[in-house]
């Protein structure tokens, strides 16, 4: 640790939070790391953080947390696209300065590509983790604008890459379709993103960014059976080759869900809500971060390489 005060990061053991403190790390920053007592810590295993054990829902840990910092990356977030208590997420979301958001917040017009700016309304976010990170960006603007509060609100899209440890809702297609688990596809896409460009976007919008505005940290929009076929010439395997209509996935999403539920199980094999995502292409563009922030992210397939590549090497690839 070399630069002065130091930086919390929450969320470290996450995928994108991890990513930051790594950023951080290679620019020569102090890091400080906000874990809740037990949680797991492989993402961090061997880096050189101060680590503050405290929870986002226990107010009396954060003062330790943050005395002496000269910067707050909160990243934590509760990033699920089923839970069996809503409520729960937005204890974990809603709370209150590079604040990490999600691209999930905002607009995607008809057939097209959205951005910061694009109009959306709280009616419009799918399931409890859109409406859990629509209302904690509401009460973060809020705080800015009538406490001054010195927040830069980053979106990132969708992040792929190494040490997805979980993995996250995306980094199991991946490892599914590298397993030639999904035989066939949805038409739907996403834009992707190095988890690594966008763990420095979080850097640049500390550096860069304007107080109180928001910015999309985004990649390549995909379609996801271009998605699907990267990921099977990066393997040697064979793409999807039948489209499969939302229509007929969602009663079996909700026989999985119900299943889920009777049975006690952490999710389900395909949840409603993300099936009713699905419905449309999560296409962003990036030009305000890549102008104000000089943002520039790397290709898709990049990302893509990197993330087979990794849980090949971690046995989630057989």
């Amino acid at each position: 640790m070399t630069k002065g005060s130091a930086n919390l990061v929450t969320g470290a053991s996450g995928f994108v939070g991890a990513a930051v403190v790594r950023k951080l790390l290679d620019a020569g920053e102090a890091v400080r790391v906000l874990m809740r007592p037990g949680s797991d810590r492989r993402n961090i295993d061997g880096l050189d953080v101060e680590i503050v054990e405290g929870d986002l829902l226990a107010p009396e840990t954060l003062g330790p947390a943050v005395k002496g910092c000269r910067a707050l990356y909160h990243v934590a977030a509760d990033y699920r696209i089923w839970t069996r208590d809503p409520a729960a997420m937005f204890r974990a979301n809603v709370e209150r300065i590079v604040y990490t958001s999600s691209v999930a917040v905002l607009g995607i017009p008809s057939g097209g590509v959205g951005d910061e700016d694009t109009p959306v309304a709280y009616g419009d976010m799918i399931g409890p983790y859109k409406q859990s990170k629509f209302r904690a960006e509401e009460r973060i603007r809020e705080l800015t604008a009538k406490e001054g509060w010195p927040v830069v609100i980053v979106n990132p899209s969708t992040p792929i890459g190494p040490r997805d440890v979980k993995p996250t809702p995306t980094g199991r297609i991946v490892v599914d379709a590298a397993n030639g688990k999904m035989p066939v596809y949805v038409d739907t896409g996403l834009n992707v993103a190095h988890v690594d460009d966008v763990a420095e976007g979080h850097l640049l919008a500390f550096a860069k960014g304007r107080i109180g505005e928001r910015y999309v940290l985004g990649g390549e929009n995909m379609g996801l059976s271009d998605i699907l076929g990267v990921i099977a010439e990066l393997t040697g395997g064979r793409p999807p080759l039948f489209r499969v209509p939302t229509g007929l996935i969602m009663p079996i999403a909700h026989v999985s869900e119900a299943w889920c539920r009777m049975t006690g199980g952490a999710e389900p094999m395909v949840a409603p809500d993300s099936v009713r995502m699905a419905k449309k292409k999560m296409f962003f563009r990036w030009d305000k971060a890549a102008r104000e922030l000089g943002y520039a992210p790397r290709p898709a397939r990049d990302a893509l390489a990197d993330a087979v590549a990794w849980f090949r090497a971690n046995g989630y690839i057989a």
